[in-house]
């Protein structure tokens, strides 16, 4: 157990490394949260036929934003695995004694402390917008939790995808597919409740709403979502673990 401990937290500590030597994809990546609060939800504020109780729309808004940013930006985490193969790194890597979970779950961890980043962005945005923010400890720390959560199951996602298509171009492509349909089939921007039938069943499968709805309850004072703290975490976390299974299994398979 130590050994796997030690392991997780290697690989975790020179991911961040990475990010300490080069923050500017950090600073490209707030710019479209930005753009959607600012913009997108201070246009939308203006519309009445949006249901979303007894708050704003900019507040019901502000946490799908903040679960938009760590999709997008753990979504391509993968496109830095193939770079590593093709770099000799993952083959280094493999004939450690350290475990293939222990190497995936320390990707994971290192994606999960990038999204807390974003989420101080997309905060200090929501400041400037005047959102309700909920400042209290179990609020903050539950915040915490889900968008570290979240930032590893997409992170873990992302990777299963480059351990199956393997070439940066198919990637790429797959990535850019995946990431409008999953962030537009979840509660992101409006309710389910406004959804069709059939997309309403997209969305009850996907790991997003679970995201958006934990962040919707501790985010915004006031705010409430389809599901309790425990089933959006529960369900979270199921995800993550499969993935990571699933991930565990398929990632020696990335340098065949």
């Amino acid at each position: 157990m130590k050994d796997f401990v030690y392991a997780t937290a290697a690989v975790a500590q020179a991911e961040i490394h990475k990010l300490l030597r080069d923050p500017t994809e950090l600073l490209s990546r707030a710019v479209q949260p930005v753009l959607w609060l600012a913009v997108f939800g201070q246009v939308f504020s203006q519309v009445r036929g949006i249901p979303t109780g007894n708050i704003s729309y900019l507040d019901f808004m502000a946490p799908g934003i903040l679960a938009q940013s760590i999709l997008f930006s753990a979504i391509f985490y993968g496109i830095a695995i193939i770079w590593e193969r093709d770099l000799g790194i993952i083959h280094k890597l493999l004939v450690t004694p350290a475990s293939r979970t222990a190497l995936v779950l320390g990707k994971a961890v290192a994606a999960g402390l990038r999204g807390l980043v974003q989420a101080i962005v997309v905060y200090l945005v929501a400041i400037g917008l005047n959102v309700g923010i909920r400042w209290d400890l179990w609020a903050m720390v539950s915040v915490a939790l889900a968008v570290f959560l979240g930032s590893c199951i997409f992170a873990t996602f992302s990777l299963v995808i480059a351990c199956v298509v393997k070439t940066r171009e198919r990637f790429m492509g797959i990535g850019q597919v995946l990431t409008m349909p999953l962030f537009f089939a979840s509660n992101a921007i409006y309710p389910i409740e406004l959804m069709p039938g059939w997309l309403k069943a997209i969305a009850v499968l996907n790991p997003l709403t679970y995201l958006v709805d934990a962040l919707r309850h501790s985010m915004i004072a006031g705010g409430h979502g389809m599901y309790s703290q425990t089933t959006s975490f529960g369900v979270m976390a199921a995800v993550f673990l499969l993935l990571l299974a699933i991930a565990s299994r398929l990632y020696p398979g990335l340098v065949r």
